[in-house]
């Protein structure tokens, strides 16, 4: 393969040090406004991209990819998942799909944690309440009261990077740990965690305080959390999402939240973002965050540093290491 610079196309702003250095590296073109593309900006970037830096705000499904020209032979996204692509059309049409996996675990899992400690302790009520009107009337041992988390059991749903990232921290917690997977994880890990597998995902939720949702969305998972396995939880659980919000059916999430027949939720990721669904909104029982789980400094950082390493091992004629297969999702 040549060494001249490909015509790279980034949809959205990244951190200035990635974006200087693939100016450097590149033939490469920048949003600068950060505005999101449309799906007709989309199918004018294929149409002329030999490399599309696309992040998880992108729809490339197969019209977009039926547009593109042939000189587009990779897809380097800027996200860990790639439920955003059709992964299949794309290698269809010779296209290579990269993603960023494993730098965000460490931040996902602190801000899963964080969750989990925002809603057991009601803590966004508590700095509501001291606010510009402060109605704060001092302290009183019945108000505010929430709920311990020491010695609680938290169910993971995927335990994979970031699931397991998280069982560290809530074992710190004193939380113990249960966990559904396709499979179970090594045992190794599973002595270090005390963790107790649960090949059925129905008979865990029903016995656990704590849910968290740690998978990808694939087809397998959308609702995976439907309107009967919510019923099954525990009237005073909790359920915590900072994976996708298609894994969650949300109009049954609310009715329950509303019914007083779930303790609350942490919710960082919805089903139509970024609309939130309003019966969410107005419950006090919810913590929502703008899809805030990966956003540290270090994290986008260290995504842009993947994205550069895929582009530069593909244009040096070798599979980039982030190369993602149909299989695989």
């Amino acid at each position: 393969m040549s060494k001249r610079k490909p015509l790279v196309i980034v949809t959205r702003k990244l951190p200035d040090v990635v974006e200087t250095r693939m100016m450097e590296l590149f033939n490469t073109r920048l949003n600068a406004t950060d505005a999101a593309m449309d799906q007709e900006a989309l199918a004018a970037a294929v149409k002329q991209a030999e490399v599309l830096v696309p992040t998880v705000t992108d729809r490339i499904g197969k019209d977009v990819i039926a547009a593109a020209g042939d000189q587009l032979k990779l897809i380097a996204s800027f996200s860990n998942g790639v439920d955003h692509i059709d992964i299949e059309a794309a290698q269809a049409r010779g296209i290579t799909v990269t993603n960023t996996p494993g730098v965000l675990t460490e931040d996902t899992a602190d801000m899963t944690m964080a969750l989990i400690m925002a809603v057991s302790r009601r803590l966004i009520e508590g700095a509501k309440v001291i606010g510009a009107d402060n109605t704060w009337g001092g302290w009183s041992p019945t108000w505010m009261l929430g709920h311990r988390i020491w010695g609680k059991r938290l169910g993971i749903i995927g335990m994979g990077r970031i699931g397991t990232a998280l069982a560290r921290r809530a074992k710190a917690f004193g939380l113990q740990i249960h966990y559904h997977n396709r499979k179970p994880v090594n045992p190794k890990v599973e002595e270090e965690l005390e963790a107790t597998y649960w090949e059925s995902l129905d008979q865990m939720l029903a016995r656990v305080d704590i849910v968290s949702i740690n998978c990808p969305h694939t087809p397998a998972t959308y609702h995976l959390l439907s309107a009967r396995r919510l019923k099954l939880m525990k009237r005073e659980a909790i359920l915590v999402n900072t994976a996708r919000g298609e894994v969650i059916d949300e109009g049954a999430l609310a009715r329950l939240l509303e019914s007083g027949d779930l303790g609350g939720a942490g919710l960082d990721v919805f089903e139509n973002e970024p609309a939130v669904n309003p019966r969410l909104l107005k419950s006090k029982k919810a913590v929502l965050l703008p899809h805030m789980g990966s956003a540290t400094i270090e994290g986008r950082i260290d995504m842009g540093e993947k994205v550069i390493i895929n582009i530069k091992t593909w244009v040096d004629g070798h599979n980039p290491p982030d190369r993602v297969l149909p299989g695989m999702v």
